[in-house]
This record gives C-alpha cells, structure tokens and sequence, in this order.
C-alpha cells in the first residue's frame, strides 16, 4: 500500500470515528493531504501511527450553561472545548460564542490550531472552544451572566501551564474580562496567565487587538515581495468588518494598499475612492451597528444587501469573515478578474476547490495557519509579560509581530520547496506546523 493511499486511508477514517462534523472533515483531509511527501521520507511517522494520533483529541470537554436573561427567563446553552494536544506547550486557542458553535466547529478550529500555533514556534500547543450562546443584542448584564455560568464550568480544565483560552468570534474584551474575574472569584487567584485579550490595564499585551489583522497584511506583502511586488497600489477586498478586517484594512492602508470593499452578514459596501476606517470603526466597534449604514455616512459608496463581495475586481484578496466564504466559483471570478494574491484571515474561508483552483491559476494563497497566526503569536508573547510581570511598549510588540510573521513565511515557503512544492504555502504550512509537532510527540514516547 502507498503512502498516498495510507494517508486517504487515516481520512476516511477520521471521517468514519467523527460523523456528521463536516467542517472537522474538510480540515483533516487539506492538512493530512499535504503529508505524503513528509511520510514516504520519515516511515517512522508511519509506524508511531503520529498522524492518526495527532487527529484525535486529548480530550473533548462539552457542558451545559444554564443562565437568566434581563426578564428572569432561563436559558440552556452548550458550552465547549477541545484539548488537541499539548506536544508543544499548553493548550492555546479562542472561544468563539455564535449560534454556528458545535462540536464540529470546535474540532475543526483546534485541529487547525495546532498548526498554527506550531508555525509562530513560541511553545503553545492547540486547542479550542466556545457556546452556541449569541451575545448579540444581549446586554451587558446578561453576557455577563452567561460567561460566569460558562466559567463557572470550564474554569477547572484551564490553567497558565494547562490550557490558556483567548477570544474569537463573539469573544471580545469584555467577555474576557467576565469569564476572568469568575476564574480569579471560584479559585481565588490573580493568575492573569490562564487567559490572553485581556485589557492591557490588568495584564493583557499592547497590539493584540490589532494583531491578526496587522499579521495578515505582513504576511501578504511578504508573500508578494517574493515576487518582486509589494502591496503599494494595489486594489484589495477584505470581508467581513469585525476585528481582524478592521486592523486588516489599517495595515494594508498603511503599506500603501486601497481596499475599496468590506462586508457584514447584511451585505457588502464598495468604495471606489477606498473604504474609510475611521466610518467603519465608528458604526462596528462604536456603535455596534450594520455596515449598510457606511453608506448614509459616504453618499459616493455603494451598499448592496446580500451581495458578493468577490465579484468586485481586486489585486489581493483577504477574507476575514468565516469558513467556505470563497468558493470554486468565487475563486474562478477572482483569478478572471486579476487577483494575484489571497490571504485568509479568517479561519479555513476558501474551500479546498477554490485553494487548488487558486494554485493552479498561480495565485500566491496564505492559508489560515499561517498568514492569521499573529493573533495567536502576540497572545503567546502577552503570556510571556504575564510569567514576567512586566509590560512591552505597542511598537515593540508589533515590531516582534512583524518578525514572527515574516519567519512563518520564510517557514513556509522553505518547507514547500524542500518537499517538492515551491510557491505552495499551504503545502508549507502544513508540513512545518505538523513536523514540529510530530518530532515532539516521537520525543514524549507514546501518550
């Protein structure tokens, strides 16, 4: 039997011992598929079983969050997270809270995570978690109950040394701050190392808010420098406008790009003139509100409810919104309509269709795992002011971001050329992220 056919074999397995996840099944396959190459060089791999250990859980932890809204009525919740694996460091990754949260999704974000934080190489091993709570329209009184009653559960799996969560989707600094004051009232301990996003006024890290986004935009135009360009001039589209658009557009801005179009789940707005931040901040982090109203506030801009944005011509692509935003017959649109360069901000938002697609057109791709991973980058680096109890200046953070970023790209594109597939960052991502983790599991003996 080939490697190639051992490495379809452990994904039908996967999908066979993981029913009805589709989202964890579209992740193991784009990771594990990109393995061959590394299997047929170390047999070692092969005979640990490495591979089908690393696609199964530590531990999958799911509980119930009963809370009381503003009227008194009870609500049931689901609350989750998944210990991937620890090879590397403590468990590290986001709690999303979005009515999408399921078990799938939680496995598919920490199977992704592990890579991810093995990329930035910063001693951080993978996990994730979350609610299918939405905290949208709720108000503050009512997150606040919801995330002690969350806490409440999942304070007793988490720790500085065991598992260190941080926020995603419907997870701000808000929320941290109630699910930490709930850890530090049940455990009576101020260990600001059990979470990361915390406000920089009681132990989180200057530039983590703008870090995914900020991350993105340096990886991008390191993806493009390879190729004698930059991001100076260039036309871009960023979806979404939670934070990592945001931060995503104020660096692209910065490195001299025009991003003319972004989105919410509403519809999109287009900008010719390109996107004002300052509207965009004001109505998404001010006000809360729904990206229709950029265009009361610009009267040249365009709003189209329920459009797609990737019908818009553009030189780079940058989708920050959410998983299988881009598909085939976007990724067609795009290459047709010039797009040489697309960085995923967002986690796995291009289908594994539109990845080959883009490949084939020759179109430089950023996967997730590694062009997004300065979010989770600066968390390990707060964690690391944390130990210290000290505090680093904003351009010094970003200065190291900006580092780790152009590392992982040269961690990438090293790995994909050494394993036969130059200018394949997916290809590179994967295969780095997983060597790493795998020579830490062979080292640890069997667990």
């Amino acid at each position: 039997m080939g490697i190639s056919t051992d490495v379809e074999s452990i994904c039908e397995e996967v999908i066979r011992r993981n029913p009805g996840e589709p989202e964890f099944h579209q992740a193991v396959r784009e990771v594990v598929g990109s393995f061959a190459p590394v299997l047929d060089r170390h047999p070692e791999l092969v005979e640990e079983k490495v591979v089908e250990r690393i696609c199964e859980p530590d531990r999958q932890i799911l509980f119930r969050v009963a809370w009381d809204d503003d009227e008194g009525q009870v609500h049931v919740n689901r609350g989750f997270r998944v210990e991937f694996n620890s090879a590397l460091g403590p468990y590290k990754g986001g709690l999303r809270f979005h009515p999408s949260v399921y078990l799938g999704i939680v496995k598919f974000l920490g199977f992704e995570q592990i890579f991810k934080n093995s990329l930035t190489n910063l001693g951080i091993g993978g996990g994730k978690g979350g609610s299918d709570f939405d905290p949208k329209g709720r108000s503050d009184d009512e997150v606040m109950r919801f995330c002690q009653a969350f806490m409440t559960e999942l304070y007793r799996h988490i720790g500085a040394n065991t598992d260190v969560p941080a926020g995603d989707i419907g997870v701000g600094s808000r929320e941290i701050g109630y699910m930490f004051g709930q850890y530090k009232r049940i455990t009576n301990r101020f260990e600001s190392g059990v979470f990361t996003g915390k406000g920089p006024g009681w132990g989180g890290s200057l530039a983590r808010t703008e870090a995914t986004g900020y991350g993105l935009a340096y990886f991008v135009q390191e993806m493009l420098k390879v190729r004698g360009e930059s991001l100076e001039g260039k036309t871009c589209l960023v979806s979404g406008s939670g934070n990592v658009a945001v931060y995503a557009i104020q660096k692209v801005q910065e490195l001299g790009g025009k991003v003319v179009a972004c989105s919410d789940s509403d519809g999109i707005v287009y900008d010719e003139r390109g996107i004002e931040l300052d509207t965009v901040r004001r109505i998404k982090e001010g006000e809360r509100g729904r990206i229709a109203e950029y265009a009361d506030a610009h009267k040249h801009a365009r709003y189209t409810p329920g459009g797609n944005i990737w019908d818009i011509p553009c030189h780079v692509a940058l989708p920050c919104a959410t998983q299988n935003e881009i598909g085939k017959g976007d990724a067609k649109k795009l290459v047709e309509n010039g797009c040489v360069a697309v960085g995923e901000g967002a986690n796995m938002p291009s289908t594994n269709e539109a990845i080959r697609l883009f490949l084939d057109a020759g179109v430089a791709v950023g996967p997730a795992k590694a062009a997004n991973a300065g979010g989770v980058a600066t968390s390990a680096l707060e964690m690391q002011q944390n130990a210290g109890r000290t505090a680093w200046p904003f351009e010094y953070v970003d200065e190291k971001l900006r580092e780790i970023m152009r590392d992982i790209h040269a961690t990438c594109r090293e790995a994909a050329a050494e394993y036969g597939a130059p200018g394949n960052y997916l290809a590179g991502a994967n295969i780095a992220g997983f060597m790493r983790v795998a020579r830490a599991m062979l080292a640890q003996g069997l667990a």
